[in-house]
């Protein structure tokens, strides 16, 4: 049984853009479960853009970091769980977790891969599966336009919509995103953010305009958005990943043009993923049936070692992981 546990801390709060010295990893002795309890060994774990809020209004200097991860149960006294069960877990940021049950939830590694239950099995594909079909209330057919299209919440979003008959469009940072976006992942029209005008690209792509924009960026395309959106459009807010590194009191520049949510009857409004709790099951039947016909594409960037965790997850923020950003804690 291992005796040491390795864990990622937060050690400052982190100003604007998070930079390693903001992290330290801290190593502490492991006990083994006491009655009630099991010892997980975390195979995989999530970092996602989301954490960087935590970081400003949950965690503090000192805190433990916390997410998603998929880990092997390795000496159980619970007798709710095996050894040898597959978990998904909140220990993400830790080599190891000792757990009374709460908070954990088998997983079946035959049904699909198992690095799959962080990414499209997961908490990103509930995100896009029910940010499009119960907040943005998508109806078959349907245009859409997703930002940030590329990512593991993005492109689930835009290939749901291409599986139930719509149109969809996307944005990316790098022209090879915006080409993977329509070879790979289906997408009918894609263009990069970077150097393309957006309200340019959705005429080109939508000429009729859009029925759902699932936001994930704001700024400029928010504005573009709301500009070519169909009569009693909705806008799924998931998330605007180009402010999350504002710093804390600075002032948002918003879009200019949001009377057209007046005159054009459009709906905006936020989500969280655990809202789509009671949807679980009828997303893991879809999502694990689209996977095994090839329907549904998916890319992961893995880095190895808890060490290489906090690069893992700056590098979120600078575009350098295609699709699920991951980091591989211990072999399966």
């Amino acid at each position: 049984m291992p005796t040491t546990n390795r864990t990622v801390h937060l050690k400052s709060t982190p100003r604007g853009i998070p930079v390693p010295d903001d992290f330290e990893i801290r190593t502490t002795g492991l006990e083994d479960p006491a009655d009630g309890q099991v010892l997980i060994r975390n195979i995989y774990m999530s970092v996602d853009p989301y954490m960087r809020g935590r970081m400003r209004e949950a965690w503090r200097p000192g805190d433990a970091l916390s997410g998603n991860a998929i880990g092997k149960i390795i000496a159980t006294n619970n007798d709710d769980y095996a050894v040898g069960d597959y978990v998904l877990n909140p220990a993400g940021w830790s080599e190891y977790l000792i757990s009374d049950g709460r908070g954990i939830r088998n997983v079946d590694p035959e049904l699909v891969p198992l690095s799959t239950y962080l990414g499209v099995m997961g908490m990103p594909g509930l995100t896009g599966y029910g940010g499009l079909l119960v907040t943005g209330e998508f109806k078959d057919g349907e245009t859409v336009f997703v930002s940030a299209a590329s990512g593991a919440v993005g492109s689930v979003v835009g290939q749901i919509a291409r599986i139930k008959g719509g149109r969809a469009i996307g944005s990316a940072g790098s022209d090879e995103k915006v080409a993977q976006l329509i070879e790979e992942f289906g997408f009918d029209h894609a263009f990069n953010y970077r150097t393309a005008d957006p309200l340019t690209e959705l005429r080109k792509g939508a000429p009729e305009g859009l029925d759902v924009y699932f936001e994930n960026v704001g700024g400029p395309q928010l504005e573009a958005a709301l500009f070519h959106m169909r009569p009693y459009g909705r806008i799924p807010v998931c998330g605007m990943i180009a402010h999350y590194n504002d710093k804390v009191g600075a002032i948002t520049p918003g879009p200019t043009n949001l009377t057209q949510i007046i005159y054009k009857f459009v709906s905006l409004r936020g989500f969280v993923v655990s809202a789509f709790e009671p949807d679980r099951p009828r997303f893991l039947q879809d999502m694990s049936g689209w996977i095994n016909s090839g329907e549904m594409k998916y890319h992961e960037t893995v880095f190895d070692g808890i060490e290489n965790a906090v690069d893992a997850f700056i590098g979120l923020f600078s575009g350098n992981n295609n699709g699920k950003m991951l980091v591989r804690l211990s072999d399966e």
